[in-house]
Parts: structure tokens; C-alpha cells; sequence
């Protein structure tokens, strides 16, 4: 090792347990050489002392650094956001009278894409912008990262005419701001991109339905691309919800800002919850109808962690008593096995997602038992102790009866082996988040989400912001190997996204989040999770009714839990 001088600094890698002394100003890509940090796949960013940075970004002082590659949740997001810019820069060049939405997620790993004016996009065009795509990833052109005074910004923002991304500024004013940048073609993100545009070679488009479905390589198998997509239920609830917040006016953050700031919060809160419950009262029918044409008593509700499934079990009963019948709810959380008994995931963490989880033999001896008419007395768990507990309120069906069993496992047939598939009524429930920063950074479902999770957590079940994230990436994988694949088995799905809640739910996440020291790795999801808050206006949770599904998050609920 070369003697430390006053201009050199020291570095730590995690990667290969090593250290190095480097020039101040060395960037994170030099310093990957310098250490030999390899790997079966391209580093696409590192954690520079628990915060995710750009390998454009330079070094000067000590730190210990963590790189990054696809298989990482943090990883796949760097890549999907430079396909994004990618794209964004092809249709551009191509089609500068023409706007691109990167709509949703769709399938494995990919997105669901439209162009204006484009219904369906011609198959020549769509072709035009995979041929450039692939010339630009070729290229390898660097992506530039600007922090520059916002008004400059703006100016450059207004010279493409993209009215999007100037909602999102002038709704939160800041003297500066960042810029990215592929030779001309600007951009906006809330998180890191790649250092240049060859890190993302591999991708397909194909049509789908009035767009293309962008296809893009799978965290746990990046070597290939996940091409198939049957997801036409879900497919169809972000469809519906999409024309639903642009009649509304509020299809991304600044124009959702823009009305709060004229005072129009809460109007957007009555009209969302009464979506809510129109959409509520349709699912009600179906199931009442379910009942007539096929005898169905069994309503099962699966849908991925912070969902809302409770609440919408329980405000779906609301709506069945309306129709005449008596349902009745149970809980799979509290058919968890004892703590101690919990299988663990490949880390030796407790795996609270994997179906083992579930002492799955009293349930079915409970559902057998209520079937015929019996009184059966419930568990209730206790997560803060991880024991089951028995309560003197024991159940019983009657002949208006519909059980209504919600949980993570409601749509795996492993869950009723017992119980006829025709006498099952199957709902899958998530927060298909609707409203988008702009017209090309969506916002993850799961990072909606994740604040829900967060601020009811502390709120309940005694974890503090630290706990919730350090079990966030193992509770992910369990959903999509317990629950993404039995999705579309459901009868219906419900979207309990409310378009205005993320605005809501800012302050009381903020707060936990902030507590997340950084000396942890979690301390980057925190801040990446602050550094998106950030875009959103406030909203005053005083106007939200006691039956919202937000007050299972955010408390105030009327329902009990």
C-alpha cells in the first residue's frame, strides 16, 4: 500500500473486505478498478457510507463503500431507471410532437408504455424505437447529473415542453435542483442511474393492448428477460384507475400538489373515498351473486403486506350486511404459528411470508368445523410477543353466513385443499399506486407500500423504522414467491391506492424514517424513501372518515383490529 499523504483518503470495500488508498477526487468507477470489485454481473451504483451514489461520484474523504449489481432490489430499480431515460430520449428523437407514459409495472419485470396520439402504435414505430434504443445503449453515452438553480432547470424543462416535470418544480420550490442529462435529452429521478447508457443492453418491446410492454431482465435471473405477460386483471385495474385520476386532474405529483395548494384537499378526499366505496359495493354484488348461482361461503382475500386487506375485509362485510347476509371474518395472521416455530428464509431470518408459517392444519380443521355449523373459538396472535392467544368469542355460520378469511395466502390453493374451488370466492387486494411523479417516473407499488407498512408498524406492533426496513427486502421476496404467482386466480381485484395518501402519509413517515442512524444499511433506503417524500405537498389527515382504509396506517379507524 502507498504511503497516505495529505492527498490521499482511505476507502474501505465491502465487496472484497479491503482497503485502498486512493487520490482525493477519485471516482467510484476508478476506484472499482483499483479494488478488483467483480462479480457475475456489471456494478451499476454503489452505498458510499449507507447512501447510494452514481459510479460518476468522487471521493473525498474517508468512507466505506458498498457496490451493487442487478440482483439487488436497489440495483434493479438503477437499471429500470435508465431503460426509462432511454426510452425517453428514443420516442423524443423520433417523435418530438409525441409524449411517452411509462404507465405502470407489468409482468415480472417490465412496464406498460403508451405514446400520444399512438392507439395502437404502429408496429414500424415500435420497431423505430427498439432499433434506437439498442443504438443508444450501443453508444454508451454518458448520463450527466447536474445541480444547477432551478430556474435554469425550468428553462431547459420548457424547451422540451415538458409540462410535467415543471408541475413537479414549481409545486416544490427549491433554488437548486438536479438535472440529468443524455447528450441533450433531460431528465428527472429521484434515485440513481447508471453512468452511462451501455449498462443496460439487454431489454425487448412488444405491443400490448393501445401501447408496448417494455420487457426487461429479472432481478433473481438477469441473465433473461421476462417476455410472457398474463396479467390482464391487473392489467385492467390500472387501466381503470388511470382514466380515473386524469378525469380527476390529478394524473402525476404536480398537478396532485397544484390542488392542494389551491385548497382543494378536501374534495379530493371525499371523491376518492367515494370511489372507494362504489368499487367496494360492485365487489359486494359479485359475491352476493357468487352465492346464489354456486352456494359460495368462502371468501378468500390475498393481496401482498400493507395492502389493506383488514380493512377491506371489514368493509366488505359492511357491504355484504347491506345485501342480507352475516358475514363473518377471520384473520390468517392469527393462525401464525408460535415465533419460535417460524420457518426462516435464506438468511436465517424468521419467514413470516412462506406458508409453512401458517399452522395450516387448525385452520383447516377450524374452516371443516364452521362449515358444519359448530362453535370454533379463534386465535388471535400477539406480534409483539409472537405467541398465539385464545379469546371467550367463538364463531359460529348460520345460514347467511359468508366466512371471509383474509391474508397473504388467500389465493394459493395449498391454503383449502378441503374446499371445493367452486365454492370459493377469490379477491386479490394491493395498492395499485395510480399517480405518477411524472410522465416517466412511476411510483412503485411497493414503495407505497413500504410507508404504509412503516407508519402502522410503529404505530401497532412496537418496530421502529430500522426493524421495518431491515425486514423489507425479505418480506418482497416472499411476495413474489408466495403471492405475485396466484394473483390472477382472483375472482377480482380491488385497487385501496387512494390517489391523495402518500401527501398524507409524508409527515408520519418522515418522522420514523429520520431515526434510522447511518451507520446501517438500511440508513439509504430511509433516505431514498425522505428524498421522494420530499415531492409531495402535506395533507391534513382531519377530513379522512373513520372507516378509510388510510386510518388501518395512519390510526383513527373505526373498525377494530
Amino acid at each position: 500500500m502507498e504511503k497516505k499523504t495529505a492527498d490521499t483518503i482511505q476507502v474501505i470495500c465491502e465487496n472484497t473486505n479491503g482497503t485502498a488508498e486512493v487520490p482525493m477526487g477519485t471516482t467510484l468507477l476508478e476506484l472499482q478498478a483499483i479494488l478488483h470489485v467483480e462479480g457475475a454481473y456489471p456494478m451499476l451504483a454503489a452505498f458510499v457510507n449507507n447512501r447510494i451514489k452514481e459510479l460518476n461520484y468522487k471521493i473525498y474523504r474517508p468512507v466505506t463503500i458498498r457496490y451493487i449489481d442487478i440482483t439487488s432490489f436497489a440495483g434493479i430499480r438503477v437499471y429500470q431507471r435508465t431503460i426509462s431515460f432511454i426510452l425517453q430520449k428514443a420516442v423524443q428523437e423520433l417523435f418530438p410532437d409525441r409524449t411517452l407514459y411509462i404507465r405502470h409495472s407489468l409482468g415480472a419485470s417490465g412496464f406498460y408504455c403508451e405514446i400520444s396520439g399512438f392507439a395502437p402504435i404502429p408496429a414500424e414505430h415500435l420497431e423505430s424505437i427498439r432499433t434506437r434504443m439498442r443504438e443508444i445503449v450501443a453508444a454508451d453515452l454518458p448520463i450527466r447529473c447536474t445541480k444547477m438553480r432551478t430556474e435554469a432547470v425550468r428553462k431547459v424543462y420548457e424547451e422540451f415542453a415538458l409540462d410535467d416535470k415543471i408541475a413537479l418544480l414549481d409545486s416544490r420550490p427549491r433554488l437548486y435542483s438536479k438535472l440529468y442529462a443524455i447528450e441533450r435529452t433531460p431528465g428527472y429521478f429521484y434515485g440513481a442511474l447508471t453512468p452511462s447508457t451501455g449498462y443496460t443492453p439487454l431489454f425487448d418491446l412488444t405491443p400490448y393492448y393501445n401501447g408496448f410492454f417494455i420487457a426487461l431482465p429479472l432481478r433473481t435471473a438477469p441473465e433473461r428477460l421476462h417476455r410472457t405477460v398474463h396479467q390482464e386483471k391487473m392489467f385492467d385495474v390500472f387501466r381503470q384507475y388511470q382514466s380515473w385520476v386524469e378525469i380527476m386532474g390529478v394524473p402525476t405529483v404536480g398537478r396532485l400538489n397544484s390542488k392542494v395548494l389551491e385548497g382543494d384537499a378536501s374534495e379530493l378526499i371525499k371523491i376518492a373515498e367515494a370511489f372507494h366505496e362504489n368499487e367496494l359495493a360492485k365487489v359486494a354484488a359479485r359475491v352476493a351473486d357468487a352465492n346464489r348461482r354456486r352456494s359460495v361461503r368462502l371468501v378468500l382475500i390475498s393481496g401482498p403486506s400493507s395492502s389493506g386487506k383488514t380493512t377491506f375485509a371489514k368493509r366488505l362485510g359492511v357491504q355484504l350486511r347491506v345485501l342480507g347476509f352475516n358475514p363473518v371474518l377471520i384473520s390468517l395472521d392469527d393462525y401464525f404459528v408460535e415465533r419460535v416455530q417460524t420457518p426462516r428464509d435464506e438468511n436465517g431470518e424468521y419467514d413470516y411470508e412462506a406458508l409453512e408459517a401458517i399452522d395450516l392444519k387448525q385452520f383447516n380443521d377450524h374452516l371443516q368445523r364452521l362449515d358444519r355449523g359448530e362453535s370454533v373459538a379463534i386465535p388471535r396472535y400477539d406480534f409483539i410477543t409472537g405467541t398465539r392467544q385464545w379469546h371467550d368469542n367463538p364463531l359460529r355460520l348460520d345460514d347467511r353466513s359468508i366466512l371471509i378469511v383474509e391474508g397473504i395466502h388467500g389465493l394459493n390453493p395449498a391454503l383449502t385443499p378441503s374446499v371445493a374451488d367452486e365454492r370459493k370466492f377469490k379477491i386479490y387486494v394491493s395498492c395499485f399506486t395510480s399517480v405518477a411523479l411524472d410522465n416517466v417516473s412511476r411510483i412503485a407499488t411497493s414503495d407505497n407500500r413500504l410507508l404504509r407498512r412503516l407508519t402502522r408498524d410503529f404505530r401497532t406492533r412496537g418496530s421502529d423504522a430500522l426493524a421495518t426496513l431491515s425486514r423489507w427486502e425479505s418480506v418482497r421476496r416472499g411476495e413474489e414467491k408466495h403471492i405475485f404467482p396466484y394473483q390472477e386466480n382472483a375472482d377480482v381485484m380491488f385497487n385501496s391506492s387512494l390517489f391523495y395518501e402518500i401527501s398524507v402519509l409524508r409527515p408520519f413517515a418522515e418522522s420514523i424514517l429520520r431515526t434510522v442512524p447511518d451507520t446501517v444499511p438500511e440508513y439509504g433506503e430511509a433516505r431514498r424513501m425522505l428524498k421522494f417524500l420530499d415531492n409531495f405537498i402535506p395533507i391534513d389527515p382531519a377530513e379522512i372518515p373513520p372507516t378509510s382504509l388510510l386510518r388501518e396506517f395512519i390510526g383513527g379507524s373505526s373498525f377494530k383490529y
